[in-house]
């Protein structure tokens, strides 16, 4: 019997979504693709905001609508966009995200080192297009930046790209933070394309406003939420304590797959030569990090055990944000407070009491640039065509800083 590969999601944000094309319904039924339902989109921004529980796979189908939506608007203005241009953009936005980590950006360089999410996309798209004989060339070099029409890789990734059109609305309508909704639509229909470049039309600059300045909210409300930055250390440091240990010859429970990549530290290269290690990454999710940590709580090993329970039970680290660094100083007694409360070492207190910083910036004009098209055919960069001064500081990078301490040691 012929299978019906025209199905339609229901989405709590756009409504229906049908699959537009049976390559698209056969890449998201792949075993590779369905471990994103397995992956939180937001980590454990959830600690900080309940319904913060959607995952990649929810984000990846918002992220082809948009596309499709956008694909529809620029043909609409008279741009040559052929089908085969058009699966291809609609494949390399559903497999974006495709190299995720479990827990999204928090375990990014934690699992494995030297590698990014993007990195890992291509090869797994390099890897399916084998396997789908060759389909997913277009995907590849718009993906990839490498296809003649620019404007489709900068619908895949740019300053306005349909994932951020998507992750904006999509976890501000999760979280319950409103400041975050755009008017994505909006957006969409006033894209066009002059020279090879994305543009926006004039009437469309207040809505790209409203952009930058959700977006910039929504990293300092949500993404960056000091209690999220918390957690999501804590979950590093749960890693990394688990890998030393194991390096070190230490029994801890961890699923097969999991306990791969604790006792090797895997690298880019690695992913080339091996073959089978994608697979093998494709088999890590949430669920393998969750369930281990759970039993990590009663593990011998005072720090690993400690952290564990903090992240189980949010005992989390309490945390302070400033504009200048902290120093050595500022850090030293909390350093030796956690040797003697704990009876640990030197080395170990520093996964107790730590110090860092965290950057972010809205919209980086160096970066390629966003547009505004005048009716008299200007075309003018985004800040200097704003007549409001908030897009221009919005543009400018913050960097903060910030002392993670056990609650034990102090109260913040």
């Amino acid at each position: 019997m012929k299978q019906n590969k025209k199905k339609i999601f229901n989405d709590p944000v756009y409504g229906f979504i049908t699959i537009p094309h049976p390559l698209i319904f056969d890449l998201i039924e792949h075993p590779w693709f369905q471990r994103l339902r397995r992956i939180r989109q937001l980590g454990l921004t959830h600690m900080v905001y309940p319904g913060a529980l959607h995952t990649r796979f929810h984000h990846a189908l918002g992220a082809l609508y948009l596309m499709g939506q956008a694909i529809e608007t620029l043909r609409s203005k008279g741009h040559e966009i052929t089908e085969d241009e058009a699966l291809g953009t609609q494949i390399a936005i559903l497999l974006h995200d495709i190299g995720h980590s479990p827990f999204s950006h928090a375990l990014e360089h934690s699992i494995v080192t030297g590698i990014t999410h993007e990195q890992l996309s291509i090869l797994y798209m390099e890897r399916l297009n084998i396997e789908f004989n060759s389909q997913l060339n277009t995907a590849l070099s718009i993906f990839k930046n490498e296809h003649p029409k620019h404007f489709l890789h900068q619908l895949v990734s740019s300053q306005l790209d349909m994932d951020r059109l998507d992750y904006l609305n999509r976890d501000s309508f999760y979280t319950g933070v409103l400041e975050g909704k755009i008017g994505a639509q909006r957006i969409i229909k006033m894209l066009d394309v002059f020279e090879d470049r994305l543009v926006i039309e004039e009437k469309g600059v207040y809505s790209v406003e409203k952009f930058i300045i959700a977006r910039r909210l929504m990293y300092w409300q949500v993404y960056l939420h000091k209690t999220v930055l918390s957690s999501e250390q804590l979950l590093v440091n749960i890693l990394l304590r688990a890998k030393e240990l194991t390096l070190k010859g230490a029994d801890l429970f961890a699923s097969p797959i999991l306990h791969l990549f604790l006792v090797n530290d895997f690298k880019y290269d690695d992913f080339i030569t091996e073959q089978s290690l994608l697979g093998d990454f494709a088999m890590l999710d949430d669920y393998d990090i969750y369930a281990s940590i759970k039993v990590w709580v009663n593990h011998p090993d005072k720090v690993l055990a400690r952290l564990c329970d903090g992240l189980v039970n949010r005992k989390l680290y309490k945390i302070r944000l400033q504009k200048e660094p902290f120093t050595s100083a500022d850090i030293q007694p909390y350093l030796k407070s956690a040797e003697v409360k704990f009876g640990i070492s030197a080395d170990e207190a520093h996964y107790f009491a730590f110090t860092g910083s965290i950057s972010n910036s809205a919209y980086d004009p160096l970066e390629e640039q966003i547009h505004i098209q005048y009716r008299n055919g200007d075309l003018i960069e985004l800040t200097v065509a704003s007549d409001q001064l908030d897009v221009v500081l919005l543009s400018s990078p913050v960097k903060k800083y910030f002392i993670c301490l056990l609650p034990e040691l102090i109260e913040i």
